[in-house]
């Protein structure tokens, strides 16, 4: 089986190869924002990086290289599953991380897709894929991770607005963003469920208030976000009221995908030439730690091209982005600790990219649900398996001791 470029696409990465030597900032460059939440980066550098990244996403929009999958009557160029491939594996070679976007391009986009109005699409979907609006997801909360369906955040109807109130954490970028994505409980009575439905809401809303949460790995891009008394218009719930857990299934399975595919930038070859650096490259040992990282991320690469391909079909996301999430996790724990071995002591003295993988793996396990939850989803939904028992199934929220 050849796995190479055919003439077309080896056309096409030519051609993208050609814009991004010509509009792409270098790494390391002035202009590059590929490291934007470093341990010494404070909020004014966090913001012009931020910039950075939105002057960058107009750009490609611009010049028609945003959101390539996407269909041409949403500004995309309706592309292959492999020449969206090959772009991104061109744009990573400069000092371009996209991770911002993330919210906004593989959360909130999909769903709007699937459950927007036409209304919405037209409001939302061409502002966010020329880089207008930066998103955060605005669904866990203290005592609902794992169990988000058991969140406590109650949006009440008045009028043609609902009035929020709750708590919510781990928002990644909450503090930068235009837009959040907000879960919340609209009905006590039903199950849990049942009971609650999708908004999207401007993050300078009076009464909201994200507060970013410094971490091991001295960045900040997590947030808590606490809403007081949070008015948003009934025209910003998507896809009807108490019908926000079915929203939120487009919108976890897309992030599932989307954190999976963060293990692209875990770069293989930089662990291979770390290992001739420390002279180890001829280590057996080293060399079977080399060869399954490299394995792993060839399969990684390949789940990739399925979620892409169901995205090119305007199909949904299925439970295939559990796999992808679980094995994306193991693989930057994995690929960071062969990474770390090979720095030995000189490991707990710098803070390269490598440690920085290394003690914000946890993030990368647990961020999009945990490994238990998409084992859960694979057994289920994929392998057919009887789901839990419940004991809260078919119980109003209102009687749940939470």
């Amino acid at each position: 089986m050849d796995f190479g470029d055919t003439p077309s696409e080896a056309a096409f990465r030519a051609e993208a190869r050609e814009w991004l030597a010509a509009n792409a900032p270098a790494k390391g460059s002035p202009e590059a924002f590929d490291e934007m939440f470093t341990p010494n980066a404070d909020t004014r550098q966090e913001q012009e990086m931020a910039d950075r990244a939105r002057a960058w996403q107009a750009r490609l929009a611009a010049d028609g290289w945003a959101c390539l999958h996407w269909p041409t009557e949403y500004g995309g160029r309706g592309a292959s599953t492999i020449e969206s491939i090959i772009f991104e594996e061109e744009q990573g070679s400069y000092g371009v991380v996209m991770s911002i976007f993330m919210a906004a391009l593989d959360m909130a986009a999909p769903t709007l897709v699937a459950w927007g109005t036409d209304e919405q699409k037209d409001r939302f979907l061409d502002p966010i894929r020329r880089g207008e609006m930066v998103f955060a997801q605005l669904f866990s909360e203290p005592n609902a991770g794992s169990d988000l369906a058991g969140l406590q955040t109650r949006a009440v109807r008045d009028g043609d607005e609902f009035v929020v109130n709750g708590q919510k954490v781990w928002n990644s970028y909450a503090h930068l963003a235009d837009w959040g994505i907000l879960l919340a409980r609209t009905d006590l009575d039903v199950p849990k469920h049942q009971g609650l439905t999708y908004f999207f809401v401007r993050m300078d809303t009076e009464g909201l208030d994200p507060r970013p949460l410094r971490q091991i790995t001295g960045g900040a891009e997590f947030n808590e976000t606490f809403l007081d008394d949070v008015r948003i218009p009934i025209e910003n719930v998507i896809g009807g009221v108490n019908n926000g857990w079915a929203v939120a299934q487009t919108t976890l399975n897309s992030e599932r995908a989307a954190v999976g595919a963060q293990s692209s930038r875990v770069d293989v070859s930089a662990l291979v030439d770390l290992a001739r650096q420390k002279g180890q490259a001829g280590d057996p040992a080293v060399r079977q730690s080399l060869a399954e990282a490299w394995i792993r991320s060839e399969v990684l690469r390949y789940l990739g091209m399925s979620v892409y391909t169901a995205l090119s079909k305007g199909t949904e996301i299925g439970p295939e982005a559990s796999i992808m999430k679980i094995l994306s996790g193991d693989h930057i724990r994995d690929t960071s600790q062969t990474a770390m071995e090979l720095l030995g002591p000189e490991g707990m003295l710098n803070d390269d990219s490598w440690v920085w993988q290394m003690v914000g793996h946890f993030a990368h396990k647990i961020g999009g649900g945990t490994p238990e939850i998409q084992r859960n989803v694979i057994g289920e939904r994929i392998l057919g398996l009887p789901r839990e028992p419940r004991a809260d199934k078919g119980i109003p929220f209102r009687e749940l001791k939470v």
